[in-house]
């Protein structure tokens, strides 16, 4: 292992908390920061709680020495009688309704295990000592309507996750990754920069990172990336990736769900350094990780298609400082540049097939490729033939589908079994709906495969032409 990796690997299994504050006032850098600021500033009147009966004389007393105080004093206190502190807070979650009351418990909460991460071990104390679930009282919070709460206490079971001597595990990790994967999807979320950073430090540990995996977490990123957020939230995603990109088999799962042409997309486009820094380590790791050679090779052959070699001139031809970023670059264009002299051309089509991002690259059309290779399009269960068909199915983009339809008639045209095998995956059916296509060059390459399709023998009818 290089020096450069060890430190990567070094910085990896550091689990922190991602949004570090200070001494309050804190520095707000997100949403739920800048409104947990507001919400420590509502002071709640214990007072009126106590004379109403809403909480116990001991939850009074432990509650109002550990607020209002300086950290020292609340320091003390946790030291002393930590099991009757977790107790009171538990109560209180479960027995409080008020939403701003709520939201300053778990604001103090997450104040409290800022101040000191051993302080996880004191819920994880108690709940052992009342024979309970540590996650029970904050998983049932993440069902609460409120938006802040159900953030502010996940920053709070990640905390606990990552910063505990025992892991998260079974049904509470699924359910709050789960979680956490379905925030990416809600509209518009406006705390999607917490979600994300709850995401980076859960990923930093392996098994959660296979755990995310396993409920499709992979695609969800993939998703919410390719339909754009800030810069900031780019990166944050990004980084999920790279840290799930150190574990082999991960690497690999990730070479399949379409994500190289999407960070080739966000690099071509990345105004900030942090992005780009990011993407490159993702990409050496995908570069690097495979134990496979041929998904090394397949990652490489898809970075080639996406004009990765290209952007990374353009980086060579700026002024960049950080060493990392250099190392990453020079691996990944030496790498590239060694498997570009290695490329067959059914390599590329195979490349650029399964990019998704056909275009009239001169294969397509070359009598020559396609004698020698069409019989390739039937290897894998007909994996190539298959995306060609899909293709013509999801894609919306003119020159995608023109390209698709012209290519499985020439699969027809080549392959002795061609039309056979291409209407019992359906191609057929997805080539005639193009028929009325609103694209002229669509509706023609359409029409031609169509005739390939109909025709018994290609060749003895255009020698009959």
């Amino acid at each position: 292992m290089t020096r450069y990796q060890e430190k990567i690997e070094a910085f990896i299994s550091n689990i922190d908390d991602l949004e570090k504050s200070g001494v309050y006032p804190y520095a707000a850098t997100s949403p739920l920061q800048q409104k947990a600021n507001e919400v420590r500033a509502n002071r709640v009147n214990w007072q009126s709680y106590l004379q109403s009966q809403m909480i116990s004389n001991d939850d009074f007393d432990v509650i109002t020495k550990l607020d209002v105080v300086s950290p020292e004093q609340r320091a003390s206190l946790l030291k002393e009688k930590p099991l009757v502190c977790a107790k009171t807070f538990l109560n209180m979650m479960a027995h409080i309704a008020k939403d701003q009351t709520v939201q300053y418990i778990l604001t103090l909460i997450d104040d409290i295990l800022q101040e000191d991460k051993t302080r996880v071990e004191v819920f994880r104390d108690y709940a052992r000592r009342s024979r309970e679930s540590v996650w029970g009282p904050f998983l049932n919070m993440l069902n609460r309507p409120d938006g802040f709460t159900v953030n502010q206490t996940s920053r709070i079971i990640a905390k606990l996750a990552c910063w505990s001597k025992d892991l998260m595990e079974g049904n509470d990790l699924s359910y709050y990754l789960t979680w956490l994967r379905d925030q990416l999807k809600v509209p518009s979320n406006e705390y999607l920069q917490t979600v994300a950073r709850s995401l980076q430090m859960m990923l930093r540990i392996s098994e959660y990172r296979k755990a995310f995996v396993r409920v499709e977490g992979i695609s969800s990123l993939v998703t919410t990336l390719a339909n754009g957020v800030s810069y900031q939230v780019q990166y944050q995603l990004i980084f999920c990736f790279w840290v799930m990109t150190f574990d082999p088999d991960l690497a690999e799962k990730i070479s399949r769900s379409n994500t190289i042409p999407m960070l080739c997309d966000i690099l071509s486009e990345a105004n900030k350094e942090k992005v780009t820094r990011i993407v490159l380590a993702t990409f050496r790791n995908l570069l690097e990780k495979p134990i496979e050679r041929e998904f090394v090779k397949e990652n490489a052959l898809a970075m080639v298609q996406c004009k990765l070699l290209k952007q990374i001139q353009l980086l060579e031809g700026k002024k960049i400082d950080d060493p990392e970023l250099i190392d990453d670059r020079n691996f990944i264009s030496d790498t590239l540049l060694a498997s570009v002299q290695d490329l067959s051309s059914f390599d590329e089509y195979s490349s650029e097939i399964k990019s998704g991002r056909l275009e009239w690259s001169p294969v397509h059309k070359s009598e020559k490729f396609w004698r020698e290779n069409v019989m390739r399009l039937s290897e894998k269960n007909f994996e190539i033939l298959k995306i060609l068909i899909k293709l013509l199915e999801i894609s919306k983009d003119p020159l995608i589908l023109s390209v698709a339809a012209h290519d499985i008639g020439e699969y027809v045209r080549h392959y002795p079994r061609g039309k056979t095998v291409v209407e019992q995956l359906g191609g057929k059916q997805q080539v005639m709906m193009l028929l009325s296509h609103d694209d002229p060059s669509v509706r023609y390459e359409a029409l031609l495969a169509v005739q390939k399709l109909m025709v018994h023998n290609w060749y003895v009818d255009i020698a009959l032409a």
